[in-house]
């Protein structure tokens, strides 16, 4: 999303906002738990906590350590097994929630969310001094370097790292990560501006008075760029070890820890990082000396071993991987569970997308909808202990959120195969192909076997192809990708719609977000009007008014179950809790019981 003017000036003025969810590709993209990926905001779930509240920190509040947990103690290796190893490892190249939690471990930013209380954040200067002085207006943002923040070779991090770590975004390669600061410094289409650091040329907009100091001029007003560049997109990479596309196997550590050996999809081993200093860290309590992360296994395996609880799984924990299914009711059902039960209503909005170059019919469109077994796919991923039916783009979260039901889903969550079938004998085609991609799980194969089942009740055909987990996401953002249908989520990068629509149907380019290919002028136009507005209240009415447009109008998805998240750890874990914001398990507040 590019020209940000509105909203964002009237609800940060009052300094404390109900934050949504952060950056998170597709929803959190990288690696979901039970099913394709982590979803939507569920804001009835039986034991799910409230969304939190952020405020904007001081310099004081910039100053480490971090709030350290009840009980807490350092030391120990920790454990973490989950699905799926991380498809990136440059921060430059991370837009999903579960690499970008996970990279807190080595990569550090301007700024940041420092955890004050359960469910209660600031956004605090984490490289910075403080979250940035804004000026002009608000086209300029200064920030000054903390002293003592270095490498992991002990050299000092300076201004000059900060530049460069944002004129790489520019580069031809670097295509997964966020949009927001590089659009703002230039233009929508930001990569047509300036082609990256490499030959030589400095980014215009970006100045570097002296070793401490960074500043961001960019073309128009931007009130919440100290939340842009809390995002891990703009982590830093030094410029001296910068190996481009090779980076993003070995990255050069910032933060608390090193990455100390990683073999692909199997494991990785994670050493402290002696440069690191607590006392400039606000965010990271970095309890324990050591991780060890194991890749390769499902949402059952998962809970099943931490049902038993035996060995060295006391230690251990996950990042995202939720209680199986097939093991839900007995987990909730036990109180024995209980101190280790973790769970968390989710900040994400999750779609089954239609690729809108290949479905072009929206009576096709509108029938799928009304087909769709939704009450079916929520009984497979664990029932309504587990999500709540969504019928909206937004998540009920978000600021905008308006409530509506176009195709009767709450009414008839099983689906109308009735009314499919009368808006397909209007439609060009009363008989079509779906090819329909998914990830391939195996919740998600008992979801495909749902879906093919009632779509063919209605008369539709369904090719499943079933993708890789680990590299779904540059699978379906590939614009002249091969399929009809693939599931993608969302969620609010900071606070309002704002972060929603002008992303997700924003421009339609490689490695995007737009992977619905919805190009409608109409609905381009009303976006960049309402970014323009000025006035909260007025901005979040219209946003809720666009996502039942977009729906009546262009349909480019079902909208999927809003989930909330149920997590297992070992009984010798402390501090873990699912962070609100990322939905996922925080590295940050986790610690080895001794």
């Amino acid at each position: 999303m590019s020209i940000r003017k509105r909203s964002t000036v009237a609800v940060l003025a009052v300094g404390v906002l109900a934050l949504t969810g952060a950056c998170a590709k597709g929803g959190g993209g990288g690696a979901p738990a039970n099913n394709a990926a982590p979803s939507a905001a569920a804001t009835n779930g039986p034991s799910a906590e409230s969304a939190p509240k952020v405020a904007i920190g001081t310099a004081d509040d910039s100053k480490g350590p971090a709030i350290a947990p009840e009980g807490v103690v350092k030391g120990g290796t920790i454990n973490m097994i989950d699905r799926d190893d991380y498809a990136h490892l440059d921060p430059g190249r991370i837009y999903t929630n579960v690499e970008a939690t996970f990279a807190q471990l080595y990569v550090r930013q301007l700024t940041g969310y420092k955890r004050v209380g359960k469910n209660d954040f600031k956004l605090v200067g984490d490289l910075a001094t403080d979250t940035g002085t804004v000026s002009d207006g608000g086209k300029t943002w200064t920030f000054t370097l903390k002293d003592g923040v270095k490498w992991q070779d002990g050299s000092p991090i300076t201004s000059a790292d900060v530049k460069w770590s944002v004129e790489r975004l520019f580069a031809a390669y670097s295509t997964e990560g966020a949009p927001y600061v590089q659009q703002w410094l230039t233009e929508e289409d930001y990569k047509k501006a300036y082609k990256g650091p490499y030959d030589g040329k400095d980014l215009d907009g970006l100045e570097t008075p002296d070793d401490k100091t960074i500043v961001f001029k960019f073309k128009e007003p931007h009130a919440d760029a100290n939340y842009a560049l809390a995002m891990t997109t703009y982590g830093i990479v030094p410029k001296a070890k910068d190996t481009k596309e090779k980076y993003d196997k070995e990255p050069f550590s910032s933060g608390p820890y090193i990455i100390a050996g990683h073999v692909t999809d199997k494991s990785m081993e994670l050493e402290r990082n002696p440069h690191w200093d607590p006392a400039t860290d606000p965010i990271r309590g970095a309890y324990p000396d050591k991780w060890h992360l194991e890749f390769g296994f499902q949402s059952l395996q998962v809970t099943d071993r931490f049902i038993a609880d035996a060995g060295d799984d006391k230690k251990t924990f996950s990042f995202y991987t939720q209680v199986a299914p097939e093991r839900l009711q007995q987990v909730l059902s036990d109180p024995n569970f209980k101190p280790r039960l973790m769970s968390q209503s989710s900040p994400y909005a999750n779609y089954y997308y239609f690729n809108l170059d290949r479905v072009t019919d929206i009576k096709i469109r509108q029938a799928i909808n009304y087909a769709w077994p939704t009450k079916q796919i929520q009984q497979i991923t664990g029932g309504p202990a587990a999500s709540v039916i969504a019928t909206t783009i937004l998540n009920p979260t978000v600021s905008g959120f308006e409530d509506y039901d176009l195709f009767d889903k709450k009414a008839k969550p099983e689906g109308d195969i009735e009314k499919a079938k009368e808006l397909l004998a209007q439609s060009s085609n009363p008989t079509p192909t779906i090819v329909y991609a998914y990830n391939q799980t195996p919740t998600q194969e008992r979801v495909t076997v749902a879906i093919k089942t009632a779509l063919e009740k209605a008369g539709i055909k369904v090719v499943a192809k079933p993708l890789n987990t680990k590299t779904w996401y540059d699978s379906v953002t590939t614009v002249k990708n091969e399929f009809d249908m693939y599931w993608g989520g969302w969620g609010a990068d900071w606070p309002t719609a704002a972060t929603v629509f002008p992303v997700i149907f924003g421009p339609v380019v490689e490695g995007g977000q737009n992977i619905s290919h919805l190009k409608d002028p109409a609905i381009t136009t009303e976006i960049k009007r309402i970014q323009g507005l000025s006035d909260a209240n007025e901005a979040n009415k219209a946003w809720g008014a666009l996502d039942k447009t977009i729906m009546e109008t262009v349909t480019p998805a079902v909208p999927d179950l809003n989930d909330i998240a149920n997590s297992l750890h070992g009984s010798l874990i402390g501090g873990a809790e699912i962070d609100p914001i990322s939905w996922v398990v925080s590295p940050n507040t986790i610690f080895v019981k001794q």
